[in-house]
Protein backbone atom coordinates (compact mmCIF):
# COMPACT_ATOMS: atom_id res chain seq x y z
CA UNK A 1 0.00 0.00 0.00
CA UNK A 2 1.08 3.26 -0.95
CA UNK A 3 2.15 5.65 2.18
CA UNK A 4 -0.29 8.54 2.58
CA UNK A 5 2.40 10.38 3.53
CA UNK A 6 3.17 10.72 -0.58
CA UNK A 7 0.51 12.86 -0.82
CA UNK A 8 1.63 15.87 1.60
CA UNK A 9 2.44 18.68 -0.55
CA UNK A 10 4.70 21.28 1.66
CA UNK A 11 2.77 24.33 0.95
CA UNK A 12 0.80 26.80 2.90
CA UNK A 13 -2.94 26.34 2.22
CA UNK A 14 -4.67 29.22 1.88
CA UNK A 15 -8.09 27.74 3.57
CA UNK A 16 -9.66 29.37 6.64
CA UNK A 17 -9.18 27.40 9.51
CA UNK A 18 -11.75 25.15 10.30
CA UNK A 19 -12.50 24.76 6.56
CA UNK A 20 -14.01 21.70 5.23
CA UNK A 21 -11.76 21.09 2.81
CA UNK A 22 -8.99 20.27 5.18
CA UNK A 23 -11.00 17.04 6.29
CA UNK A 24 -11.97 16.19 2.68
CA UNK A 25 -8.40 16.53 1.79
CA UNK A 26 -7.31 13.71 4.10
CA UNK A 27 -10.30 11.17 3.16
CA UNK A 28 -8.76 12.24 -0.35
CA UNK A 29 -5.26 11.17 0.48
CA UNK A 30 -5.96 7.81 2.93
CA UNK A 31 -8.12 6.67 0.15
CA UNK A 32 -5.94 6.49 -2.54
CA UNK A 33 -3.41 5.25 -0.15
CA UNK A 34 -5.54 2.69 0.50
CA UNK A 35 -6.16 1.74 -3.43
CA UNK A 36 -2.38 1.50 -3.58
CA UNK A 37 -2.39 4.74 -5.97
CA UNK A 38 0.64 6.31 -6.98
CA UNK A 39 0.88 10.07 -7.43
CA UNK A 40 2.07 9.98 -10.56
CA UNK A 41 -1.07 8.03 -11.78
CA UNK A 42 -3.18 10.67 -10.93
CA UNK A 43 -4.44 12.92 -12.35
CA UNK A 44 -6.48 15.52 -11.01
CA UNK A 45 -8.19 18.83 -12.80
CA UNK A 46 -9.86 21.37 -11.21
CA UNK A 47 -11.35 25.25 -11.87
CA UNK A 48 -11.00 28.13 -9.46
CA UNK A 49 -12.50 28.20 -5.79
CA UNK A 50 -11.18 27.02 -2.59
CA UNK A 51 -12.10 23.82 -3.43
CA UNK A 52 -9.84 23.92 -6.96
CA UNK A 53 -7.40 25.18 -5.23
CA UNK A 54 -6.58 20.93 -3.77
CA UNK A 55 -3.79 20.22 -6.60
CA UNK A 56 -1.97 22.51 -4.68
CA UNK A 57 -2.15 20.91 -1.43
CA UNK A 58 -1.62 17.72 -2.95
CA UNK A 59 0.71 15.81 -4.72
CA UNK A 60 -0.77 14.23 -8.12
CA UNK A 61 -0.57 15.92 -11.11
CA UNK A 62 -2.73 18.07 -11.45
CA UNK A 63 -4.70 20.72 -13.73
CA UNK A 64 -5.75 24.20 -12.67
CA UNK A 65 -7.97 25.91 -15.33
CA UNK A 66 -11.41 28.32 -15.83
CA UNK A 67 -13.96 28.07 -13.51
CA UNK A 68 -16.80 25.76 -14.19
CA UNK A 69 -13.86 24.12 -17.38
CA UNK A 70 -13.06 21.38 -15.12
CA UNK A 71 -14.26 18.61 -16.66
CA UNK A 72 -13.30 18.95 -20.90
CA UNK A 73 -9.58 18.79 -19.98
CA UNK A 74 -10.31 16.04 -17.40
CA UNK A 75 -12.00 14.52 -20.54
CA UNK A 76 -8.99 14.98 -22.94
CA UNK A 77 -7.09 12.65 -20.27
CA UNK A 78 -9.67 10.02 -20.07
CA UNK A 79 -9.64 9.43 -23.99
CA UNK A 80 -5.77 9.79 -24.21
CA UNK A 81 -4.81 7.65 -21.53
CA UNK A 82 -7.26 5.28 -19.90
CA UNK A 83 -4.36 4.02 -17.33
CA UNK A 84 -4.80 7.73 -15.67
CA UNK A 85 -6.99 7.72 -12.75
CA UNK A 86 -8.52 10.89 -13.31
CA UNK A 87 -10.45 12.74 -10.88
CA UNK A 88 -12.46 16.29 -11.29
CA UNK A 89 -12.70 18.35 -7.75
CA UNK A 90 -14.62 21.89 -7.38
CA UNK A 91 -16.98 22.99 -5.16
CA UNK A 92 -20.86 23.66 -5.63
CA UNK A 93 -20.43 26.90 -7.69
CA UNK A 94 -17.99 25.84 -10.01
CA UNK A 95 -19.26 23.08 -10.59
CA UNK A 96 -23.32 23.10 -10.72
CA UNK A 97 -23.31 27.22 -11.99
CA UNK A 98 -20.34 27.93 -14.37
CA UNK A 99 -19.68 24.41 -14.97
CA UNK A 100 -23.92 23.46 -15.49
CA UNK A 101 -23.45 22.58 -19.13
CA UNK A 102 -20.05 20.11 -18.85
CA UNK A 103 -21.76 18.54 -16.36
CA UNK A 104 -24.70 17.67 -18.04
CA UNK A 105 -23.23 16.82 -21.25
CA UNK A 106 -20.70 14.59 -19.68
CA UNK A 107 -23.38 12.42 -17.84
CA UNK A 108 -24.47 11.72 -21.38
CA UNK A 109 -21.21 10.64 -23.20
CA UNK A 110 -20.44 8.50 -19.43
CA UNK A 111 -16.62 9.28 -19.23
CA UNK A 112 -14.14 6.99 -16.71
CA UNK A 113 -14.10 10.21 -14.67
CA UNK A 114 -14.66 10.55 -10.63
CA UNK A 115 -16.34 13.69 -9.66
CA UNK A 116 -15.58 15.06 -6.27
CA UNK A 117 -18.18 18.23 -5.64
CA UNK A 118 -16.98 20.25 -2.37
CA UNK A 119 -21.08 21.64 -1.53
CA UNK A 120 -20.77 24.07 0.85
CA UNK A 121 -23.46 25.87 -0.37
CA UNK A 122 -21.76 29.06 -0.89
CA UNK A 123 -19.10 30.63 -2.76
CA UNK A 124 -16.23 30.80 -0.41
CA UNK A 125 -13.15 32.32 -2.82
CA UNK A 126 -15.69 35.55 -4.17
CA UNK A 127 -16.54 35.91 -0.12
CA UNK A 128 -19.73 34.76 0.33
CA UNK A 129 -22.12 35.13 -2.34
CA UNK A 130 -24.93 32.44 -3.02
CA UNK A 131 -24.33 29.56 -4.85
CA UNK A 132 -26.89 27.43 -6.56
CA UNK A 133 -27.67 24.87 -3.89
CA UNK A 134 -27.74 28.01 -1.29
CA UNK A 135 -30.56 27.80 0.96
CA UNK A 136 -33.51 30.09 0.22
CA UNK A 137 -33.56 31.48 3.95
CA UNK A 138 -29.22 32.42 3.50
CA UNK A 139 -28.67 36.22 3.47
CA UNK A 140 -25.16 37.34 1.99
CA UNK A 141 -23.75 40.98 1.25
CA UNK A 142 -25.46 40.26 -2.27
CA UNK A 143 -28.42 38.49 -1.56
CA UNK A 144 -29.47 40.68 1.44
CA UNK A 145 -33.33 39.64 1.80
CA UNK A 146 -32.06 36.11 0.96
CA UNK A 147 -31.71 33.64 -1.80
CA UNK A 148 -34.60 34.48 -4.55
CA UNK A 149 -34.11 30.99 -6.53
CA UNK A 150 -35.18 27.19 -5.16
CA UNK A 151 -32.02 25.32 -4.37
CA UNK A 152 -30.64 23.13 -7.00
CA UNK A 153 -30.53 19.60 -6.30
CA UNK A 154 -27.70 18.04 -8.00
CA UNK A 155 -28.29 14.48 -6.98
CA UNK A 156 -31.73 14.19 -7.94
CA UNK A 157 -30.25 16.46 -11.29
CA UNK A 158 -27.90 13.60 -11.69
CA UNK A 159 -30.00 10.31 -10.83
CA UNK A 160 -32.95 12.14 -13.48
CA UNK A 161 -30.20 12.42 -16.16
CA UNK A 162 -29.13 8.43 -15.25
CA UNK A 163 -26.05 8.95 -14.07
CA UNK A 164 -24.02 6.04 -13.59
CA UNK A 165 -23.14 6.74 -10.31
CA UNK A 166 -24.69 8.94 -7.84
CA UNK A 167 -23.85 9.41 -4.29
CA UNK A 168 -23.23 12.17 -1.34
CA UNK A 169 -21.13 11.98 1.48
CA UNK A 170 -20.13 14.74 4.26
CA UNK A 171 -16.69 15.51 5.80
CA UNK A 172 -18.07 15.24 8.92
CA UNK A 173 -17.75 11.02 8.51
CA UNK A 174 -14.07 10.78 6.98
CA UNK A 175 -14.87 6.86 6.68
CA UNK A 176 -17.93 6.96 4.98
CA UNK A 177 -16.13 9.86 2.66
CA UNK A 178 -13.38 7.03 2.02
CA UNK A 179 -16.01 4.38 1.20
CA UNK A 180 -17.70 6.58 -1.46
CA UNK A 181 -14.27 7.51 -3.27
CA UNK A 182 -13.16 4.13 -3.23
CA UNK A 183 -16.75 2.86 -4.45
CA UNK A 184 -16.59 5.91 -7.21
CA UNK A 185 -12.96 4.80 -8.20
CA UNK A 186 -14.39 0.96 -8.36
CA UNK A 187 -17.63 2.11 -10.87
CA UNK A 188 -16.71 1.99 -14.80
CA UNK A 189 -18.16 5.26 -15.97
CA UNK A 190 -18.84 8.93 -14.51
CA UNK A 191 -18.88 9.00 -10.77
CA UNK A 192 -20.14 11.99 -9.15
CA UNK A 193 -19.87 12.37 -5.39
CA UNK A 194 -21.97 15.46 -3.57
CA UNK A 195 -20.03 16.23 -0.54
CA UNK A 196 -21.13 18.54 2.06
CA UNK A 197 -18.11 21.09 3.39
CA UNK A 198 -19.20 23.33 5.41
CA UNK A 199 -17.65 26.92 4.95
CA UNK A 200 -16.76 28.24 8.34
CA UNK A 201 -16.25 31.81 7.39
CA UNK A 202 -19.25 32.67 5.04
CA UNK A 203 -22.80 30.28 5.98
CA UNK A 204 -23.82 30.50 8.88
CA UNK A 205 -26.80 28.00 8.50
CA UNK A 206 -25.14 25.05 6.75
CA UNK A 207 -22.54 24.34 9.42
CA UNK A 208 -21.25 20.58 10.38
CA UNK A 209 -23.79 20.51 13.18
CA UNK A 210 -26.86 21.42 10.75
CA UNK A 211 -25.03 18.61 8.66
CA UNK A 212 -24.78 16.31 11.73
CA UNK A 213 -28.57 16.66 12.81
CA UNK A 214 -29.82 15.57 9.54
CA UNK A 215 -27.83 13.12 7.44
CA UNK A 216 -28.41 9.19 7.49
CA UNK A 217 -27.09 6.72 5.90
CA UNK A 218 -28.48 4.64 3.58
CA UNK A 219 -29.69 1.02 4.46
CA UNK A 220 -31.73 -1.71 2.82
CA UNK A 221 -31.64 1.02 -0.40
CA UNK A 222 -30.84 -0.86 -4.23
CA UNK A 223 -29.25 2.09 -6.20
CA UNK A 224 -30.19 -0.05 -9.08
CA UNK A 225 -33.57 0.70 -8.75
CA UNK A 226 -34.02 3.76 -10.69
CA UNK A 227 -37.99 5.02 -8.82
CA UNK A 228 -36.42 3.84 -5.33
CA UNK A 229 -33.09 6.42 -6.50
CA UNK A 230 -35.25 9.31 -7.60
CA UNK A 231 -37.58 8.75 -4.26
CA UNK A 232 -34.25 9.12 -2.05
CA UNK A 233 -32.65 11.82 -4.24
CA UNK A 234 -35.72 13.95 -3.20
CA UNK A 235 -35.12 14.10 0.17
CA UNK A 236 -33.40 17.20 1.52
CA UNK A 237 -34.66 19.26 4.74
CA UNK A 238 -34.94 17.49 8.30
CA UNK A 239 -33.29 13.99 6.88
CA UNK A 240 -30.77 13.73 4.45
CA UNK A 241 -29.93 10.48 2.75
CA UNK A 242 -26.16 9.12 2.45
CA UNK A 243 -24.64 6.63 0.46
CA UNK A 244 -24.80 5.22 -3.14
CA UNK A 245 -28.24 6.38 -4.06
CA UNK A 246 -27.95 5.90 -7.81
CA UNK A 247 -25.81 3.19 -9.75
CA UNK A 248 -25.97 1.47 -13.56
CA UNK A 249 -23.91 -0.32 -15.27
CA UNK A 250 -23.73 0.97 -18.81
CA UNK A 251 -21.33 1.65 -21.80
CA UNK A 252 -18.79 4.32 -21.17
CA UNK A 253 -17.50 7.04 -24.15
CA UNK A 254 -14.60 4.70 -24.70
CA UNK A 255 -16.79 1.47 -25.46
CA UNK A 256 -18.83 3.35 -27.92
CA UNK A 257 -16.17 4.61 -30.07
CA UNK A 258 -14.04 1.57 -32.14
CA UNK A 259 -11.08 3.63 -32.32
CA UNK A 260 -10.75 4.43 -28.39
CA UNK A 261 -11.54 0.78 -27.25
CA UNK A 262 -8.63 -1.38 -27.48
CA UNK A 263 -5.80 1.44 -26.99
CA UNK A 264 -5.35 5.27 -25.68
CA UNK A 265 -4.35 7.57 -27.60
CA UNK A 266 -1.03 8.10 -25.93
CA UNK A 267 -0.11 4.33 -26.79
CA UNK A 268 -0.52 4.65 -30.70
CA UNK A 269 1.79 5.56 -33.22
CA UNK A 270 2.08 8.98 -34.94
CA UNK A 271 3.62 9.49 -37.98
CA UNK A 272 4.06 12.88 -39.70
CA UNK A 273 4.14 11.78 -42.69
CA UNK A 274 0.38 11.10 -42.16
CA UNK A 275 -0.36 14.03 -41.06
CA UNK A 276 1.46 16.06 -43.80
CA UNK A 277 -2.19 17.44 -45.12
CA UNK A 278 -3.28 18.84 -42.47
CA UNK A 279 -0.09 21.05 -41.93
CA UNK A 280 -0.26 22.01 -45.74
CA UNK A 281 -3.78 23.54 -45.11
CA UNK A 282 -2.86 25.83 -42.57
CA UNK A 283 0.46 27.30 -44.46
Amino acid sequence: MVDKSVYQADRETAWCPGCGNFPLRTALAESLSEMDLKPEDITMFTGIGQAAKIPHYIKVNGFNGLHGRSIPPAIAMRVANPKMTVIVESGDGCTYGEGGNHILHNIRRNLDIVHLVHDNQIYGLTKGQASPTSVEELRTPVQTHGVNAEPFNPVRFAVGMKASFVARSTVGDREHLKEMIKEAKKHKGYALIDIFQPCVSFNKINTYQWYNKRVYKLEDHDPTDYAAAMKVADEFGDKIPIGIIYREDKPTFRDRIPYLKDKGLVDRDVKVEDMEYLIKEFK
